[in-house]
């Protein structure tokens, strides 16, 4: 019970902190000056001045403000990634509620996203509204975050308007889009592991009458990773052109390119020298490589060109027509870890296994993938009688084949203690090389009500999904996967006069799975539901954001791969179950001060017997790996806004994460683990310095365990960027 009341009274704090209080409000006033945010005018597709976003489209698709959405969603704004240093999605979602990258540590490739307990990166990540669509191997997630104006990250199921998605939720890159406003951006930066990058952001109008808008953006950087031998090599560009012949029609054309060369920056380690001491006191460096430095590749070319049509006929009826066409090619190769060996003592017929002796194997492989996606959509704003409706209707398709293909070979063991490395590697053998199609078809229906104060969101969806994968190896077809379902949400949301908004909501999620099982078994479809209830806080006058929620969620049929022994394994688990709180809280004042802070509680639990390799094995009632109980954020900076010191800026941020276990079946645990973080930051006329330090005091961790032989991932260490950015 006392952790119970110490919770609900750190819940109804937290909006006084952030300026709801009289008390507090009416003694901060000298120094925390509000700011009139009714007269600001935002898009959900544009710029915010400063953390706070007051309009969203991902968890509706229509521009609508945050504080209508009966949903649980958070905007990582331009600014906010500024101020952090932000240069990947992982590092974007550190101080966010519910969302973390941070489940593979050191993983420069975009995996290991959690959402809501739910680990997962299949059906999470999208770009501009539209699903980029991973493949086994590869994902477009790690998409450079310099592009994006902001991420949209909405928690809990969002199938009725995006069909096959994750139930965790979805996170939403915003691309930067063309200005009317002259824009001219340079940036150089140096900073740890030999790291040199460059960036630049040019838009503004090609016509006199500004009906033509551009905007080029791109960055490249090199150098090395935490990781012994590996590199970390990227080109990125994002070239965009908006055409808007008059107020009520738009074109805008977006298209990308990425180039990424690296290795495998994530390291299968052993719990002991890594969580606890090895057995004769060795600790592991959080650098430690156990590849072959020249059989070590992770590299990624990736492009998308699409566009957003947007026309309005009158007060009542618009259409938008959103489209795109990715590709993406993907080769890797690399030397993992497979485990301690059994020490044996020297013997006259033998030299025995010293301490430390790793096991190793060899793997190799790549990814061709193309893809279409195209989401047509009419919206209908009109009045029946006291009710005033924002009516969507849609219908979207989308077709991604791709050919995945590996080969797995032998290679010596190591001494993971005093490695020593130019082991031969045999030669590879062919274990899958398939083609996969996989197509899409949603119709689906949305109404935002408005009655007085009180919001009423309804939504429904049918959805046709077809999956076609073709085993070069076997010469035949799999069994051929056709699904259909039908997924719903509704919420309800009531807007007090004094900016408070309880809400309620359900909703539901799909997503099909293509192929077998490890044991030759059809992947059945995942499918999902959640209730929540919340409140959020706007307070009048104050532009602050606070968002207060519970959820209850299950997920069934959920796919994870690993298994004991067999980290190729591919296996369903039946069910698991996630409830929690989340609480946000997010500032920029007139005064200079930034806050974002975070908290949340997860309760997860595996619900249905799991059977890995069908050995009977059962899991039920234990949580799942990598899965905190407690996780906490409190990131604040503050800018000097005049006298001498004019310009100069400090920022600190403070992350915790609880410990988790370490597998499945709940053997160990993965220690807790506080991080500190810290920035310094001089604007002087166009000109603007920037000092960012993660990890401060180099504290060495590790970020997760799903295995207690192998399956150990170390944290980021410290981390240093100092930057200069030119603007005109």
């Amino acid at each position: 019970m006392p952790a119970r009341r110490n919770l609900l009274i750190a819940a109804m704090s937290l909006p006084v902190l952030l300026g709801g209080g009289h008390a507090v409000a009416q003694e901060a006033t000298t120094t925390l000056d509000p700011i009139n945010v009714q007269e600001r005018v935002e898009s959900a597709f544009g710029a915010v001045d400063g953390y706070v976003a007051t309009q969203g489209s991902t968890a509706t698709k229509t521009d609508t403000p945050l504080i209508e959405t009966p949903q649980s969603i958070s905007v990582i704004t331009r600014d906010q990634m500024e101020a952090q240093a932000v240069d990947s999605l992982n590092s974007a979602l550190r101080y966010t509620p519910g969302a973390s990258g941070n489940l593979y540590g050191t993983d420069n490739r975009g995996h290991g996203l959690q959402m809501r307990g739910i680990s997962n990166s299949s059906g999470v990540f999208y770009k501009d509204g539209l699903q980029l669509k991973e493949s086994n191997f590869t994902l477009f997630t790690a998409l450079d975050s310099y592009g994006a104006e902001r991420y949209e990250i909405l928690r809990g199921p969002a199938s009725v308007l995006y069909g096959q998605a994750s139930p965790g939720g979805i996170i939403n890159y915003v691309s930067k889009r063309p200005t009317e406003e002259n824009l001219r951006e340079v940036e150089l930066g140096a900073g740890s592991f030999n790291r040199y990058e460059g960036k630049f952001d040019f838009s503004g109008a090609v016509n006199a009458d500004k009906s033509l808008l551009f905007r080029l953006t791109g960055a490249a950087h090199m150098g090395d990773t935490q990781t012994d031998f590996v590199k970390d090599d990227r080109i990125f560009i994002a070239p965009a052109l908006t055409w808007q012949p008059d107020a009520d029609t738009s074109l805008t054309i977006l298209a990308n390119y990425q180039r990424d060369r690296s290795g495998w920056a994530m390291q299968y380690l052993p719990a002991d020298g890594t969580i606890r001491p090895a057995k004769y006191g060795q600790i592991l460096p959080n650098s430690r490589f156990v590849g072959e430095p020249d059989f070590d590749t992770y590299n990624n070319d990736q492009v998308s060109i699409g566009y957003e049509f947007d026309h309005r006929f009158n007060e009542t009826w618009q259409v938008r027509q959103h489209a795109r066409y990715v590709y993406l090619k993907h080769y890797e190769e690399g030397v993992f870890g497979g485990g301690l060996l059994e020490e044996e003592p020297e013997t006259p017929e033998g030299p025995g296994t010293p301490y430390g002796t790793y096991s190793r194997y060899a793997d190799a492989g790549g990814t061709r993938l193309s893809g279409v996606t195209i989401d047509n959509q009419a919206q209908a704003d009109f009045d029946t009688g006291p009710l005033a409706h924002t009516l969507l209707l849609g219908l979207d398709y989308k077709r991604y084949t791709y050919r995945d293909y590996a080969s797995e070979g032998t290679v010596d063991p190591i001494d993971i203690f005093n490695p020593v490395y130019g082991s031969p590697i045999t030669d590879l053998t062919p274990y899958t090389d398939t083609d996969t199609t996989q197509s899409q078809v949603g119709i689906y229906a949305q109404d935002q009500i408005k009655l007085g104060n009180w919001r009423l969101t309804l939504g429904g969806r049918q959805d046709w999904a077809d999956s076609k994968v073709y085993d070069n190896l076997a010469g035949a077809f799999d069994p051929r996967q056709k699904d259909d379902a039908f997924t719903s949400r509704a919420g309800l949301l009531y807007l007090a006069d004094n900016g408070l908004a309880p809400y309620v909501s359900y909703s539901e999620s799909f997503q099909p799975v293509s192929g077998p099982d490890s044991n030759g078994n059809p992947l059945v479809p995942e499918t999902g539901k959640q209730y929540e209830i919340g409140l959020k806080y706007q307070p009048v006058g104050w532009n602050s954001f606070v968002t207060v929620s519970a959820f209850d969620l299950t997920r069934q049929n959920v796919v994870r791969y690993g298994g004991v022994g067999a980290p190729n394994d591919i296996f369903q688990t039946g069910e698991i179950r996630s409830r929690g709180i989340e609480l946000e809280g997010v500032a920029s004042l007139d005064s200079g001060f930034d806050l974002r802070a975070a908290y949340t509680y997860l309760d997860t639990e595996i619900t249905s017997p799991t059977s890995i390799n069908g050995d009977g094995t059962s899991n039920q009632g234990n949580t799942p790996f990598g899965v905190p109980t407690h996780a906490a954020s409190l990131w604040a900076n503050y800018t000097v806004g005049s006298g001498r010191l004019e310009g100069l800026g400090l920022g600190a941020g403070i992350r915790y994460v609880g410990s988790t276990y370490g597998d499945d079946a709940n053997t160990f645990k993965v220690p807790a683990v506080t991080l500190v973080d810290a920035a310094l930051h001089y604007k002087w006329q166009s000109a603007e310095l920037n000092l960012n330090v993660s990890n401060l005091f180099d504290k060495r961790y590790v970020a997760s365990c799903f295995a207690e032989s192998f399956g150990c991932f170390y944290g980021e260490g410290r981390r240093i960027k100092g930057s200069v950015k030119y603007t005109w």
